[in-house]
């Protein structure tokens, strides 16, 4: 018999967020293991805000909207905030009552800078780390670094000759978007910079490719279940990937990690790069270039050698999830320090996704 659409509406429904989430839905377990580690924090936040005033928005609220635009692949602080009107199960991850007036999305950018300067986004991405530490699901023992491209937020127009004012003034045409001519103009980052985020610079990801405004990201990852243990962002300077690599592995170790191996791809066959390893007291397993190679042919016979490299590629899901999932692909902020913040909180999200299967496992 077909159902009829009850047309009186009911005056008042009793519903609680919790009793509307699965039971088995990986939210659940993500969402405790996040909580676990903001209340390892709060001492540290209560440090940061003033004893007297107006309460502030909670800084839980901004770390875990943060967290939740990594993991659903929100593409802004306004659109996670518009969500939050409606989308009970984020309400029910934030802690928020149902009633409860959602905040503005600006509340994003004032309370950033207290973060940051408190390194917030690092100390939660470590402490998530820890956490699969204390779970047995890391090896501390052989690790794979990497490094990709982040495109900068800034266009190729804004990329114009370093001693040229920027005045401001509208262009002649009165458009916000006027067409410009680079054909025959020598352009680099030693002559030029970018008007829009000073910091971003000109790179490409190899021949043939385009070039763009870009940060490099790097990567250090334990080789036992992919997990993320290491990420920062530089400049895209063409020397950072591995200058930023040693610097990686150097707090990894400073951690206790006894970082016996590292694993890498063609791109950090570099004496620099292989010395720095040996310096450390680590064995370099870098895939060897079929001419000049700074690999010692005695180590690319071993069969700890060929197990580095077959689980170095890895590496490539983590950053494949960051830039597809976690809308990394393009920062959304100016500035290193802006870009970094935001690689840890998707980095942990990455991580707090790994752990919830691997957990359920």
């Amino acid at each position: 018999m077909r159902g009829e659409r009850e047309q009186q509406q009911a005056m008042m429904i009793v519903v609680s967020p919790e009793e509307m989430i699965p039971a088995d839905h990986p939210i659940r377990a993500i969402k405790k293991l996040a909580d676990l580690e903001l209340k390892r924090l709060s001492p540290l936040f209560d440090t940061l805000y003033s004893k007297e005033g107006r309460p502030s928005i909670p800084p839980e609220y901004l770390l875990k909207a943060t967290l939740l635009m990594a993991l659903f692949s929100v593409r802004s602080e306004r659109q996670i905030c518009e969500q939050l009107n409606y989308n009970f199960m984020f309400r029910w991850f934030l802690g928020m009552q149902v009633d409860e007036a959602v905040f503005n999305d600006s509340v994003f950018a004032k309370n950033k800078e207290r973060l940051m300067k408190a390194e917030v986004g690092q100390a939660f991405f470590q402490g998530i780390v820890q956490q699969a530490k204390d779970a047995d699901l890391i090896s501390t023992d052989h690790f794979t670094v990497d490094g990709t491209l982040i495109d900068a937020w800034a266009s190729l127009k804004s990329f114009q000759k370093k001693d040229k004012p920027d005045d401001g003034a509208p262009p002649d045409d009165l458009s916000r978007n006027p067409d410009v001519d680079f054909k025959g103009e020598k352009r680099s980052n030693q002559t030029h910079e970018s008007k829009t985020d000073p910091e971003a610079k000109l790179a490409r990801k190899g021949f043939g490719k385009e070039a763009k405004m870009s940060f490099s990201a790097h990567a250090l990852m334990e080789n036992r279940n992919g997990m993320c243990v290491g990420i920062s962002v530089a400049e895209a300077n063409g020397t950072a990937e591995c200058e930023e690599a040693l610097e990686l592995i150097k707090e990894e170790k400073e951690r206790g990690s006894k970082v016996k191996t590292v694993g890498a791809d063609k791109g950090y066959d570099r004496k620099s790069f292989v010395e720095g390893l040996k310096d450390a007291e680590v064995t370099p397993h870098v895939a060897a270039k079929k001419l000049h190679s700074a690999m010692d042919p005695r180590t690319l016979r071993g069969k700890g050698y060929k197990i580095s490299q077959r689980c170095r590629k890895k590496v490539e899901e983590i950053f494949g999830w960051m830039k597809t999932v976690g809308g990394f692909r393009k920062t959304r902020y100016k500035g290193i320090e802006r870009t970094g913040f935001c690689a840890y909180i998707v980095a942990a999200a990455y991580n707090l996704v790994r752990m919830s299967k691997l957990m359920a496992e």
